[in-house]
């Protein structure tokens, strides 16, 4: 199939690394800043240059402020059987159609380790999506990792709020957690090397167990030993449980009022 993205930013540079070598589609990007892209995907700097080409794909992937006053000028790109994809936060699909009339429509929250193919991605599709393209746009959030279907657009604002801002959460856990091996006297790099390790294996074993989170963290943790000590301060008055909540629900707070 023929697929447009416009805007090529982090995220939409992230999926299209991936797109480029595990999808056959014929890819163009419309961004006047990319001036190197992936091998087979064409670049174009100015919508003159699409000519009257039609896609079958439209990915919207610019800012949503922008989206307002340039995705109308796109409305006669798209195949009479097209279909849009749009990865911009909280800009819904009724925003969209107010822009490019009613139209086959999903939205898609990625999030930034798609560009390793380990990506999370929530998915909804307005009731104007055929069964072939809801199958078409689940092969493309497949090849950069797990897909969610989300029944709703609020379902996938509160998986924009768990997984979609999840990697700021875990980046600033990790920078907390790495400081603190700084502080008992390991270099940078060996302190972030130790926790990373620490972190993904942990996180490799509990993918990979059928025990709770819960049930594998009592498994390491001996009575009156270093791990419940540690726990011990890290759990204390339910602090952390009561700052992670805040921090899901803020994020999810914000993606409603983007709507």
């Amino acid at each position: 199939m023929s697929l447009l993205m416009i805007g090529c930013g982090k995220m939409g540079g992230s999926l299209l690394t991936r797109w480029a070598t595990s999808t056959d589609h014929k890819i163009t990007i419309l961004n006047p800043s990319l001036i190197k892209a992936p091998a087979g995907v064409t670049v174009t700097q100015t919508i003159k240059e699409l000519s009257d080409q039609r896609f079958d794909i439209i990915v919207i992937a610019i800012k949503p402020q922008l989206i307002d006053t340039v995705l109308p000028a796109y409305r006669n790109h798209l195949a009479d059987s097209g279909c849009i994809i749009s990865i911009a936060a909280g800009f819904s699909v009724a925003s969209i159609e107010k822009l490019m009339g009613k139209q086959a429509i999903m939205r898609v929250m990625p999030n930034l380790p798609a560009q390793i193919g380990r990506g999370v991605s929530a998915l909804y599709a307005n009731a104007s999506c055929s069964a072939e393209q809801l199958e078409t746009a689940i092969a493309l959030t497949d090849a950069v990792g797990y897909t969610h279907l989300a029944a709703s657009e609020d379902e996938l604002d509160r998986v924009t709020a768990v997984a979609g801002s999840g990697p700021g959460y875990a980046f600033e856990i990790a920078r907390c957690w790495i400081e603190s091996a700084i502080s008992l006297g390991f270099s940078p790099q060996t302190a972030k090397e130790l926790v990373l390790n620490t972190m993904a294996g942990s996180i490799e074993l509990a993918m990979a167990s059928n025990e709770s989170v819960e049930t594998l963290r009592n498994s390491v943790t001996s009575k009156n030993g270093t791990t419940a000590a540690g726990l011990t301060a890290l759990m204390q008055d339910s602090t952390l449980e009561n700052l992670v909540q805040s921090t899901v629900s803020a994020a999810y707070e914000r993606a409603v009022a983007l709507r």
